[in-house]
């Protein structure tokens, strides 16, 4: 059987379950196309070659004694070297971090093995994972395998860089800002940021989070089909103690009118032509499914969500924040922390309440409208994915990457679910549209994506690598 690792994690669990497939050689197919490939992306940052086969063989002999190793029987994933992962070093991209090494898994870790994954690898992210670009001084720069000139977005750049190349077949990625949506996007495949709560938490090789890390960041499944991600979240989302604010909430959750809100332009923002085709055409594809598409206007808040945001996300410990950048010497990290210092530097313990509370009525306003559109289709970015290191460029560029990320930054305050689909090419670049439903209702988000993904995605995975 050739090309393994072409396949979606659907049929590879199918053919391993079936003993059509051996764990082993998908493990195998999976190794062999990280050498083929990894050594020009820079994906994959940590892979003990041995280890990987161990585990390989472990499903295969489960099988053989009859047991049932779990959903995800024998499918080669990858994970982001900001979780623990235990004998391995939690880096998250930073040579601070380099010999911090895990002592035990995070719930997402053990969450996938439980459902009988292979993890193949830890895959790259930018320094401290702050930026949509990614490149650090530990483990070096990620490439996009559609286009080396374009970014492989970030902070999860090595996940959707990895899933895109074939190399696993679902990729864990984690979203504070972004950091699942925005590299699905870059790189033309599909990525799910859960509602918060969804996928338990914790980093025992770190100091406990800070409060607004804890309730604005979330990890998810990036893949190569809308399937796959429903694969990945079930089996990520299994309960874990240690994580105070999982929910044991359906993954079903009742019927709901198949009624889509589309805007445009999210509180006038300035969408790119390319963009705004894509949505209509989106919507086009929801219509010819049978959805009702209304165009609206407006959405609740967005920019007054990112101030609330970028207030929790980097005004807790901000200072500290800067030093450790600092000591880190590490451009993109003191870029992306400068560039937010207006809002996020001196931030008092009044401010810092007024952002918790200006969560709760934006959230509010979300869940209300979402109760007349159950989904909402808008832009995952203003324009298409940027080039390297745009954020790099000076004031004017770094002010334009942050411009056209409004809905990145400022969703994730609301904790609400959230999925970027890739519709298409222009030229090498991916382009993609988003989708938000009501808490807990990813599965809202994944049927209007099967109903986009039916009619038509780049081609998944990239064979030839571009540039």
């Amino acid at each position: 059987m050739t090309d393994i690792w072409r396949m979606p994690a659907s049929r590879v669990a199918d053919l391993i379950r079936q003993r059509k497939l051996s764990a082993i050689e998908a493990a195998q197919a999976a190794l062999a196309r990280l050498d083929a490939v990894n050594p020009r992306l820079n994906a994959v940052v940590d892979c003990r070659p041995d280890e990987v086969l161990r585990r390989a063989g472990a499903i295969d002999a489960a099988l053989a004694r009859g047991d049932d190793p779990g959903a995800l029987a024998g499918v080669p994933v990858t994970v982001k070297v900001n979780i623990d992962q235990a004998g391995f070093a939690t880096t998250n991209g930073v040579t601070l971090q380099k010999d911090l090494i895990a002592s035990t898994n995070s719930p997402v870790v053990d969450s996938l093995l439980k459902a009988g994954a292979v993890i193949v690898g830890r895959t790259n992210t930018p320094a401290f994972s702050y930026r949509w670009f990614t490149g650090n001084k530990l483990h070096g720069a990620t490439l996009n395998p559609r286009d080396a000139a374009l970014t492989p977005g970030g902070s999860s750049g090595g996940a959707a860089s990895a899933v895109a190349a074939g190399i696993g077949h679902i990729a864990h990625g984690t979203d504070i800002a972004g950091s699942i949506r925005y590299p699905a996007y870059a790189c033309g495949v599909h990525g799910l940021r859960p509602t918060l709560g969804r996928i338990a938490a914790f980093n025992a090789a770190l100091p406990e989070r800070s409060i607004g890390g804890q309730i604005t960041a979330v990890s998810g499944p990036i893949a190569r089909t809308v399937h796959d991600l429903r694969l990945g979240l079930a089996a990520m989302a299994a309960p874990d103690a240690r994580d105070p604010w999982w929910c044991p909430a359906p993954l079903v959750g009742p019927a709901a009118p198949r009624i889509v809100a589309m805007c445009l332009r999210p509180d006038g923002l300035d969408t790119q032509p390319e963009v705004l085709k894509a949505l209509l055409d989106a919507a086009d594809r929801l219509r010819d499914a049978g959805w009702t598409v209304d165009e609206v206007d407006a959405l609740p808040p967005l920019r007054d969500a990112v101030e609330s945001q970028v207030t929790l996300w980097m005004g807790d410990g901000y200072e500290a924040m800067v030093k450790a950048a600092e000591r880190e010497g590490d451009a993109g990290a003191t870029t992306a922390l400068a560039g937010q210092a207006h809002i996020a530097r001196d931030i008092s313990a009044a401010q810092l309440s007024a952002a918790l509370v200006n969560r709760a009525t934006i959230t509010r306003q979300w869940q209300v409208f979402l109760a007349r559109y159950p989904v909402v289709l808008l832009p995952v970015c203003a324009e298409l994915p940027f080039t390297a290191n745009l954020d790099l460029q000076g004031d004017e560029a770094y002010a334009r990457v942050w411009q056209s990320q409004l809905t990145m930054i400022g969703l994730p305050l609301t904790g609400l679910p959230a999925l970027t689909v890739s519709t298409g090419m222009v030229g090498n670049c991916p382009v993609g549209v988003q989708l938000v439903a009501g808490r807990f209702r990813e599965d809202l988000c994944l049927a209007a994506g099967e109903a986009i993904e039916a009619r038509g995605t780049p081609p998944m995975p990239v064979v030839d690598l571009v540039g």
